[in-house]
């Protein structure tokens, strides 16, 4: 691995490279805060499935860009004389040490539990007027739902066993089905969301991430049916052409397939 002297030329590196694109690229040039946003919201996607793939390699390359983009937006900043890439490292540093007291003050905390309730706390005496408003309001569903059931839990609000989540799951469960027999369009939906964010709850309990946990099974079941696709073609048949039975025949075969 590489000591401090040469991450700090690396970075150093990526700096100057950042600078030269920013005044004779003519497509770095023409970027603003706006135009980058989506493009970093997919790199981040990008990340997220090269940590579920565990793939050390493509890891370190979209840790790349990512960086680059965070460079890129303080360049951005540092041209309005808003901020640059130190007043960036020097915000966040500031934070962790203020919310850190146990490590860079005279706080006593026993577990992690405790260190995120600090947290909260730390946050709402800053000026924050709720614990939620942390949470991204342009995150998706699942990945905000598990958000705020995290962030509520930090200041007490939570159950205190897993059966009794279990328990709200059943319930929610049986008043979707309430709505099923009501055929209220409206309703259902209604259920439908409590349902999943109670499974999503459950989860929180078992120490499982639920966005990790759909993503992986999104993946298996395309590796699978893609399988089943391929086993079609070797036939010289399309999906259409075949039966459920003869498909899941292919399907089991699947399923048997190294993880």
């Amino acid at each position: 691995m590489n000591n401090r002297e040469s991450q700090l030329q690396a970075f150093n590196r990526l700096l100057d490279i950042m600078d030269d694109l920013r005044e004779k690229c003519p497509w770095d040039k023409k970027q603003t805060l706006e135009s980058l946003r989506h493009l970093t919201i997919e790199e981040t996607y990008e990340l997220g499935d090269a940590i579920l793939d565990n793939d050390m390699q493509e890891i370190k390359k979209e840790l790349g860009d990512l960086l680059l983009h965070i460079v890129f937006y303080a360049k951005i900043g540092s041209e309005t004389n808003d901020f640059d890439i130190a007043d960036v490292a020097n915000s966040i540093c500031d934070k962790l040490i203020d919310r850190h007291p146990h490590i860079y003050g005279d706080v006593v905390v026993v577990d992690e539990e405790e260190v995120k309730r600090n947290w909260e706390k730390l946050k709402l005496k800053e000026g924050k007027k709720s614990v939620l408003e942390g949470v991204p309001k342009s995150l998706p569903a699942l990945v905000k739902a598990s958000r705020i059931q995290d962030k509520v839990k930090g200041v007490g609000f939570d159950w205190e066993e897993p059966h009794q989540v279990w328990d709200k799951v059943q319930e929610e469960l049986q008043e979707l089905q309430d709505e099923i027999q009501l055929g209220n369009q409206d309703k259902m939906e209604a259920e439908f969301g409590d349902v999943l964010f109670s499974m999503i709850n459950y989860a929180r309990f078992l120490k499982v991430n639920p966005e990790d946990a759909l993503e992986r099974t999104n993946k298996k079941f395309m590796k699978r049916f893609q399988y089943l696709e391929n086993k079609a073609g070797e036939l010289g048949k399309s999906l259409a052409d075949m039966t459920l039975a003869e498909m899941d025949v292919f399907w089991e075969e699947a399923k048997r397939l190294p993880k």
